[in-house]
């Protein structure tokens, strides 16, 4: 499965891609495009990302929090391109059958990823254009 794409998140399909008969929870995290940013208004974002190294990083993060946390299955979906204000960029799902581990897991996955994966962002608003580094910086 990739971990990034060029297209608005489908959460629909992300749930059911790792939604087992046994889970009596799912954590869904969605990450979106606010308005605002250090006190700087915001009209859209541009994320970019070194792929290669971006996807496995990703999968690399999925697959170890995965085995912290062996009764969760989890995915992640982190969104590339042009996003407007209310536009989700990143969604993970996480499904087990008690609430807590799928909470945790989902805290854990994107608080990594925002540490370490190669993704970065261009902010557009009225004052132009500014790039702020790692997603996480």
């Amino acid at each position: 499965m990739s971990h990034l794409t060029d297209n608005p998140i489908d959460f629909a399909s992300l749930i059911e891609s790792v939604q087992r008969p046994a889970d009596g929870a799912i954590a869904l995290f969605a990450g979106v495009v606010r308005d605002h940013h250090e006190g700087k208004k915001v009209e859209s974002i541009l994320y970019e990302a070194y792929r290669p190294m971006a996807e496995k990083e990703i999968a690399r993060i999925v697959h170890d929090v995965r085995r912290e946390f062996r009764d969760v299955e989890i995915t992640a979906l982190h969104r590339l391109g042009h996003l407007e204000v209310g536009e989700a960029s990143i969604a993970i799902v996480c499904t087990s059958a008690h609430r807590a581990e799928a909470f945790d897991a989902c805290r854990k996955v994107i608080d990594r990823i925002k540490q370490t994966v190669p993704i970065w962002k261009k902010e557009r608003g009225p004052d132009g254009e500014e790039w702020v580094g790692w997603q996480g910086r």
